[in-house]
């Protein structure tokens, strides 16, 4: 079988195109909810324009209220993927979570009396993001345990091109829904209804991949993880590479069970070595969340408006423009960038450009405030100053991509050993989805609140915390995931090597050798 060249990792990017069209749910439905929202129809068919006047604080409170409470599920599906995942694996975890978003899209696709849809459409968004929460903290551990580290940033980072992808697609859909539908159910059932058709995808092509080999030595299934390493890397399980891999996994899942034995779930925190990255993966995510990029994309229809694009052609397409920017500049560092700048100078690089961006957009509306603010009125020419604030915001979602929009996820799936990783990446996702409900829920408000400051409050985020952040972590650019404890202090460069050496030597003695000494860890001494 030919292992060498373009194709030597394709089983391995066809994984995580078939795991991540869960994260492409995860774009569409951060961006859905706001354009439909924004809707004159949508929000006249459920009550918010009583008398045939706009409630405008009952829009802001519904709109933010179908938006957050998505975020509010979904932290609870990725604390609870953790366990799940460690006990049944990655594959079939996301084969359950899939399952319940689909009840949740179904709910709010259905959604049409003005008396009880919006508590429909709430209790969908709940459901779907319990379903979003657990693939999103699972779907990174497994890409992340199956790819080989030369390109494991580059793959785990497909995450991101994902995203940016379910985002942009939930843009036009609502942009071609508010052009071509005047009224009636359908203006929310066809974005609704779309949600199903990634999550089959997903679904069947589940069906279609193997489970992730680290799992499989961590629960003692050597000789399955053997095999399935073996497909992943397209190489005979004899193959002098492919054991050595091997025998690093079992060195360190060895070397994890054997230093923390007894101590339960608090070896995933206070483990040695440990504490540190659950903190990094913790702020990290916080500060992903408050560095501007999902108030935009959330509202980015209400955004747009503010500055300027009013009407929903205009906002509705100007934000369809930015979904393209994102995806297309995500996906050039992904594929070209990510393993050549390293992880902090990403970091750094994306957290200046976009507090500069955010700074300049926030004096021009200081100075040239539009003329109009609300996303249902119109305007026959768009100011050249809310273009130059629009062509800013372009600016700035290609600084986001580069660096604290991909880069978090491979980060902490990068830092974790394979004992504690699902634990990890649900906490950190755990993380992401708090600090995104906050964001979501409050950022209409803030918004009318702060009015120009908006922006600025978010350029400080920027360039204070985050480009302070970027320059204290460590690189893990090309390092594997069993060299994170060597980093980490969790244990020492010595003791890793003389551990390998003893595996290797195992496995040149047969892969049932390593299989039965997995099996019988409890016995082993480090």
């Amino acid at each position: 079988m030919p292992n060498a060249g373009a194709f030597t990792n394709i089983r391995v990017y066809w994984l995580a195109f078939i795991a991540y069209w869960g994260i492409v749910l995860f774009g569409y439905d951060t961006g859905i909810a706001g354009g439909v929202v924004s809707q004159a129809n949508f929000q006249k068919h459920f009550g918010m324009w009583p008398n045939g006047v706009e409630n405008k604080a009952q829009v802001t409170a519904v709109s933010s209220n179908v938006v957050s409470v998505l975020q509010a599920g979904a932290f609870f599906g990725a604390l609870g993927s953790a366990p799940i995942s460690g006990k049944f694996g990655r594959k079939w975890t996301l084969v359950g979570f899939t399952f319940i978003f689909a009840i949740g899209a179904i709910l709010t696709t259905v959604a049409s009396s003005p008396t009880n849809g919006l508590s429909l459409i709430y209790a969908g968004r709940v459901i779907s993001g319990v379903g979003i929460g657990g693939i999103s903290a699972v779907s990174p551990a497994f890409v992340s345990e199956c790819s080989p580290k030369e390109v494991r940033g580059r793959i785990t980072g497909l995450f991101q091109v994902m995203v940016a992808t379910g985002v942009m697609l939930s843009y036009f859909i609502n942009y071609g829904v508010s052009i071509n539908i005047v009224n009636g159910p359908r203006i929310w059932r066809i974005p609704f209804g779309f949600q199903l058709v990634p999550a089959g995808i997903m679904l069947f092509g589940l069906l279609t991949v193997k489970e992730s080999p680290r799992w499989l030595a961590s629960v003692g299934r050597n000789e399955e993880a053997l095999n399935n390493l073996a497909y992943l890397r397209r190489k005979p399980t004899d193959d002098v590479e492919l054991l050595h891999e091997l025998a690093e996994i079992e060195a360190a899942i060895e070397e994890e069970r054997e230093s923390r034995k007894g101590l339960g779930w608090k070896e995933a925190f206070f483990g040695k070595g440990n504490l540190i990255r659950f903190v990094i993966a913790f702020v990290i995510f916080l500060l992903q969340q408050w560095c501007g990029q999902n108030s935009v994309g959330y509202y980015a229809p209400q955004i747009f408006a503010s500055i300027g694009y009013t009407g929903n052609k205009n906002s509705l397409l100007a934000s369809g423009v930015y979904g393209v920017v994102k995806l297309v500049a995500t996906s050039i560092f992904i594929f070209f960038g990510v393993e050549t700048l390293g992880r902090k100078l990403s970091f750094f690089i994306s957290a200046m450009g976009m507090g500069i961006c955010f700074f300049i957009i926030g004096a021009i509306i200081k100075t040239h405030p539009p003329p109009a603010t609300s996303s249902t009125s119109v305007v026959t020419a768009i100011s050249p100053a809310s273009q130059g604030m629009a062509a800013m915001l372009y600016i700035y979602v290609c600084f986001y991509s580069m660096g604290w929009g991909p880069l978090p996820w491979v980060y902490v799936s990068d830092i974790f050993p394979t004992r504690t990783r699902h634990y990890g990446l649900a906490v950190a996702s755990a993380s992401q989805w708090l600090w995104n409900f906050v964001v979501s829920h409050q950022t209409l408000l803030i918004e009318q609140h702060l009015g120009f400051k908006f922006f600025l409050m978010f350029a400080t985020v920027n360039i204070g915390a985050m480009g302070t952040f970027s320059l204290l972590i460590p690189e893990t650019k090309g390092r594997s995931l069993e060299e994170m404890d060597i980093i980490f202090g969790s244990v020492s460069a010595e003791k890793r090597s003389a551990d390998v050496a003893k595996f290797e030597h195992a496995l040149d003695n047969g892969p049932e050798i390593g299989s039965t000494r997995s099996n019988d860890y409890s016995d082993t001494k480090a």
